[in-house]
């Protein structure tokens, strides 16, 4: 997809849902309700009758377009405005607002905040890890997320803060966890979800670690108490997941101000997501949110 704001896919919706259906259909339409990809069994509509974009399936007389089993399922948003808010949000490093969001859209608050919460849930990979392996080193740190006492408006309490674990491969992906707490039996159920155990861990001093540390290949700390950041000739150190750690403060503090507890996972699938995929374009990062479209439904309440 091209990173141009000129791309016609951008402004027309026929140009758009032929980019999308060239994204999600290399090799042609399938049917999302049964599967059938025999495209001597899928027909397109044609005429005036039909909608456009419209399939026919023989194989279970269902019909569907690309978007049927998507995030963008029944939306009434235009499709070219679906494809500007995945590229504004894949290539803005710092996050965009709802509020951004509404007045580049043009759209309704409350449809550019549920849009934006679609396309994360893009965003969020299918499967996660493994991260590191033999040979390889994984860096461990955790964080608070949640604005300051001070800043509280009068009489209000105190907000509430949201630790955050993140667990990033130096030479490849990061993933982040929301965690109750930092206790060593919370941060290794979601250690053990991606990490390769035969990955060398490398942490700051935090206690919780000396068990878990056990279990991989080998366990190194840092001591950021007594002000040791880097030792061992540099191998020894949670630079790394500082850094990751950095863009997502500096999104939060710039962009997104407060986020609920409830939606913190989605926002830290899309740093998640801008981390993995920073080596690449902008344009192929849109593409990848495309392609994470399929399979995810995000409703105001369940379907039935």
């Amino acid at each position: 997809m091209s990173a141009d704001l000129q791309n016609p896919a951008f402004h027309n919706d026929d140009k758009a849902r032929e980019t999308l259906e060239a994204i999600r259909w290399p090799n042609g339409p399938f049917c999302p309700h049964c599967g059938n990809s025999d495209q001597e069994k899928i027909a397109k509509g044609e005429g005036k009758a039909h909608r456009p974009g419209l399939y026919y399936c023989a194989e279970c007389n269902g019909q569907f377009t690309v978007t049927v089993g998507t995030v963008m399922e029944r939306s009434k948003i235009p499709l070219s405005k679906w494809l500007l808010a995945m590229h504004l949000m894949g290539a803005s490093k710092k996050g965009v607002s709802a509020l951004q969001l509404q007045r580049m859209l043009g759209v309704t608050y409350k449809s550019a905040w549920f849009l934006c919460h679609r396309i994360r849930e893009a965003m969020t990979p299918a499967k996660r890890g493994p991260i590191g392996g033999q040979g390889r080193t994984v860096e461990s740190d955790e964080t608070v997320i949640g604005g300051k006492a001070k800043n509280r408006a009068y009489a209000k309490k105190p907000p509430k803060k949201h630790s955050v674990l993140t667990l990033v491969d130096r030479d490849g992906d990061s993933h982040s966890f929301h965690v109750a707490n930092v206790k060593a039996r919370t941060l290794r159920a979601a250690m053990v979800k991606v990490a390769d155990r035969k990955s060398h861990l490398v942490t700051d001093e935090l206690l919780s670690y000396g068990s878990i540390g056990k279990e991989f290949a080998g366990h190194t700390t840092v001591n950021h108490s007594a002000n040791e950041y880097v030792r061992l000739g540099g191998f020894a150190h949670v630079n790394t997941a500082e850094s990751r750690f950095s863009l997502m403060k500096r999104a939060v503090f710039g962009t997104h101000h407060s986020i609920s507890e409830a939606h913190l996972p989605r926002y830290l699938a899309e740093w998640d997501f801008k981390w993995n995929t920073r080596k690449i374009n902008d344009g192929e990062r849109a593409a990848l949110i495309a392609k994470g479209i399929t399979g995810k439904r995000l409703t105001y309440r369940p379907t039935h």
